[in-house]
């Protein structure tokens, strides 16, 4: 009998799939579709095990998929611009394009060895023209719409690397290559109308749940951060003009003692010019934007700068001073607030740093506020007081009133604000999709020609030293002529935004290699993605971006949608305990002894054993899946992956664990090989297990209850670990069972085969090569991979016995186990009998006796 030989399976039925392109799938109306995706990997040299978790899951799904009879699109691809090819072309010498496509094909490799069920016909990267082209159109068109835009914003900016940074790059206020201070610069760059969708993104979260984590929507539904309130106007003496204010709180007007602008906002340079105060506001600007992290962290402490001139109180005609203040963001509403130290902790802060009154207009129930004595404001619910004709109402009434009496004076109106944030996709960089936009004397702005496109990234560019972008110093690509009048021009040298190509993709995959962006035919029938697979870091930005480009392109006519994703399942990481030397810092595991020294240059000093955290090479507890593959085989990394832990859960990587799937597969492997001989001579069919033994009976009822749980588990509800674990359970009766099984007789053969086929079709999706290779044996000739779902018999779902519960007088006094079809008058008596229920009936008369089939027998005594 031949060895179980991981490596030998493995790599022949991924040349035998590949070759017979079993997983290729087109599109087919008469067919039920289920689109599973997982988020595509960036190209970074090699995949890690939490890719490896995530596109197993998904080739677990898809393959369920398959087997229920589903039309299954499962693509992969490359999200392949980005930051890091610049770094890998600054330290090793090397174009960002020849290092993105090497490592392509090496992951792609890796990913191959794993046998995912992908259809690589559709395969490609983000830094392909033949994709950005249509990025850059839909650009074009959202530009069109007044969807894009430029303007001026405050962006971090490191003078070492004359670059802007991503607020990722920022660490502890530094920059992350050469470690300098960070500054906020102003600076202009282009910007998707993403708030223009923030009613409807907000909205159509409802649709979403139940179908995506609840901590996910949560997240997206704080992102957007929708406001209720009101915007009230304050009269600006010195300008003749009025401040627009926007408060969550106009039930606390009449306690608004001060008022506090953004360094940016229009109005405070009008008012410092007018005071001769511009000097000291660049500076506090200046100030404010090295600290502008601090600041939004809310770590900073509060700082403002008088500008000498007053608002006047909308309601009470009251003067009140303005402030600059660093606490206040341009971004938020207005950028300018009205300020109640009273019930704003922020205002109260700054209220008594630079001794402003405190006017209490919202009391408590339980207690009276005296400012005098507040240590804190007072942010709660209660009655308003000191408010005019508003004192006495509940304060959430009191908005509503005060709302009515500003809209009836001209002085104010209700509004609605959010916190999200229009995208700037302008980068500084080099290896990313060029923004088609070009710059005229004469015309202005103007985009490029949609004929024109793709408006190509010149591979030719030398990357600076120093980080900066060459496409600025680039004449062949700058340089170019007017799309409107014909005169010379420049072209715009600014990228997009990584996240602008990961927006879009799913629906590309549809039909990659179509002349248009979307085959209407594709989309119409794969989309929206059914299963979207990826971690919940990206709960934010990715998914918020691709939700909001699948509403664009809907109202640009190539989608008809409104939702990108069904479902959403965010896997939870890959976690190893640390190992920490004294003297050495982070171990690796293999330089701890026995005793727990370390092993690294004959140290011997006691190991510090650390938590379990997500695995990072900084804390040498990285499992490299390679390696693994080759020990193990990608079927255990596969199976340990799915059986470790549930899918949304933390899986901690354990040697042992994997070693014992290892095990599993190897006893699986010489179990069928044993009997594969003979049983490829064998077949059966439904009547042929009409008589059977009670052993081989029991045995063949097991059998169809477990393929009832893993399809439960698997099929349902994507619980893999437990389904796995069904089968193993299974696995262990069966052998027991062949000790008592005589294999002499056909029946019992038949029945092995089918036990055999039904375990494999089980595991299939889990560990594909080992099952298609004993598929193969057991005299099956079709693919296992493009089998069916395993049937199961409802009627051996039921067990023989059931557990009967005894009450008397309606609380359990017993409960035994019985046979399925027990009568009334048979549990009765037996009842009767039982010791512990004996001494309740003692005595008694039995009145009424309550019997539920298969569940509970009640004596109702007095």
């Amino acid at each position: 009998m031949k060895g179980y030989n991981p490596a030998e399976i493995e790599k022949r039925w991924q040349k035998i799939w590949e070759e017979s392109k079993i997983f290729k799938v087109k599109t087919d109306p008469s067919k039920p579709k289920f689109y599973v995706l997982e988020m595509f990997p960036y190209p970074s040299g090699r995949i890690h095990m939490g890719h490896v978790r995530n596109y197993t899951l998904g080739d677990i799904i898809a393959r369920i998929k398959r087997m229920k009879g589903f039309n299954v699109l499962h693509p992969m691809g490359w999200d392949a611009f980005g930051l890091p090819a610049e770094n890998a072309a600054l330290k090793h010498g090397i174009h960002p394009a020849k290092w993105t496509y090497s490592n392509i094909d090496y992951m792609r490799a890796q990913l191959k060895k794993l046998g995912f069920s992908y259809d690589w016909d559709r395969e490609f990267a983000t830094c392909d023209p033949n994709y950005y082209k249509f990025e850059q159109r839909f650009f074009i068109e959202m530009y069109e719409k007044g969807l894009a835009y430029r303007k001026k914003s405050l962006v971090n900016w490191c003078e070492s690397c004359q670059t802007v940074l991503a607020n990722e790059q920022v660490e502890d206020g530094k920059c992350w290559r050469c470690g300098e201070e960070v500054t906020s610069r102003e600076m202009e760059g282009w910007f998707l109308r993403i708030t223009a969708y923030a009613e409807e993104l907000l909205e159509d979260l409802k649709r979403l749940e139940g179908h995506w984590p609840e901590k996910v929507i949560l997240m997206q539904r704080n992102w957007i951060g929708r406001s209720e309130g009101a915007e009230i106007y304050f009269e600006l003496p010195d300008l003749g003009k009025s401040l627009i204010v926007f408060t969550t709180r106009p039930d606390t007007l009449y306690g608004a003692t001060y008022v506090a602008l953004s360094p940016e906002h229009p109005v405070a340079e009008e008012l410092a010019q007018r005071k001769g105060l511009l000097d000291r506001l660049r500076e506090f600007r200046e100030k404010v934007r090295k600290e502008r992290r601090r600041i939004e962290e809310g770590t900073a402490e509060k700082e403002g700068l008088f500008l000498e001139s007053f608002a006047r109180h909308p309601l009470t005609s009251e003067l009140l001073p303005i402030y600059v203040a660093n606490f206040v963001l341009m971004e938020y509403g207005t950028g300018a607030i009205m300020c109640v130290p009273a019930h704003d902790q922020r205002d109260f802060e700054f209220a008594r740093k630079y001794g402003l009154p405190i006017k209490v207009v919202i009391q408590p129930r339980d207690r009276e506020l005296r400012p005098e004595d507040m240590a804190e404001a007072y942010e709660g619910p209660g009655i308003m007081v000191d408010s005019y004709e508003f004192s006495g109402l509940e304060n959430e009434l009191g908005k509503k009133r005060i709302i009515e009496k500003l809209e009836a004076l001209s002085l104010g109106k209700k509004r609605v604000t959010y916190r999200l944030r229009d995208w700037g996709v302008s980068r500084q960089r080099y290896w990313g999709c060029p923004i088609p936009m070009i710059y005229c004397e004469r015309c202005g702005i103007v985009p490029e020609k949609l004929e024109n496109l793709p408006v190509l990234l010149p591979l030719e560019a030398q990357i600076d030293p120093r980080g900066r972008s060459p496409l600025p110093q680039l004449k062949e690509f700058v340089e170019t002529t007017c799309p409107k009048c014909g005169g010379r021009a420049r072209r715009e040298t600014d990228t997009f935004d990584t996240f602008v190509e990961s927006s879009w993709y799913f629906a590309r995959f549809t039909c990659p290699d179509y002349p248009e962006p979307f085959n209407p035919e594709d989309i119409a029938y794969w989309l929206p993605v059914d299963q979207y697979i990826g971690g919940i870091e990206h709960a934010i930005l990715h998914l918020l971006y691709a939700r909001f480009f699948t509403k664009v392109l809907r109202d640009l006519g190539y989608l008809k949608l409104d939702e990108p994703f069904t479902n959403l399942l965010t896997q939870g990481m890959v976690i190893k305990e640390t190992y920490r030397c004294p003297k050495h810092g982070w171990i690796y595991p293999e330089e701890v002894s026995s005793q727990g020294t370390c092993l690294r240059e004959g140290c011997g000093e006691k190991v510090i054993i650390g938590k379990s955290e997500k695995m990072s090479k900084s804390k040498c507890n990285v499992v490299d899946p390679d390696t693994m593959i080759e020990r193990y085989g990608a079927d255990t990394v596969r199976l340990f992956i799915a059986f470790a832990a549930p899918p949304d859960k933390d899986l901690e990587w354990s040697d042992h664990g994997i070693e014992g799937a290892y095990r599993f597969l190897r006893r699986l492997y010489h179990l069928v090989e044993e009997y594969a001989e003979a049983l490829s001579k064998v077949d059966y069919r439904e009547e042929d297990f009409k008589e059977l033994t009670d052993r081989a009976l029991k045995l063949r009822q097991k059998l169809h209850q477990m393929v009832f749980k893993v399809h439960q588990d698997f099929a349902e509800r994507y619980h893999f670990n437990t389904g796995i674990a069904a089968v193993m359970e299974f696995l262990n009766y069966l052998q027991d069972s062949l000790r008592e099984l005589d294999l002499q007789q056909e029946i019992h053969l038949k029945l092995l085969k089918e036990v055999f086929e039904k375990v494999l079709l089980c595991l299939s999706p889990v560990c594909p090569h080992i099952c298609e290779e004993l598929w193969r044996r057991l005299g099956k000739e079709e693919f296992i991979s493009l089998a069916p779902f395993p049937s199961w018999d409802p009627e051996l779902l039921k067990e023989e016995t059931i557990t009967l519960v005894i009450q008397v007088n309606g609380k359990v006094r017993d409960q035994v186990e019985v046979s399925r079809d027990i009568t009334k008058e048979e549990a009765l008596e037996l009842a009767k009998d039982l010791p512990k229920v004996k001494k309740y009936l003692e005595g008694k008369t039995i009145r009424k006796v309550v019997f539920v089939p298969e569940k509970l027998i009640n004596l109702v005594v007095s």
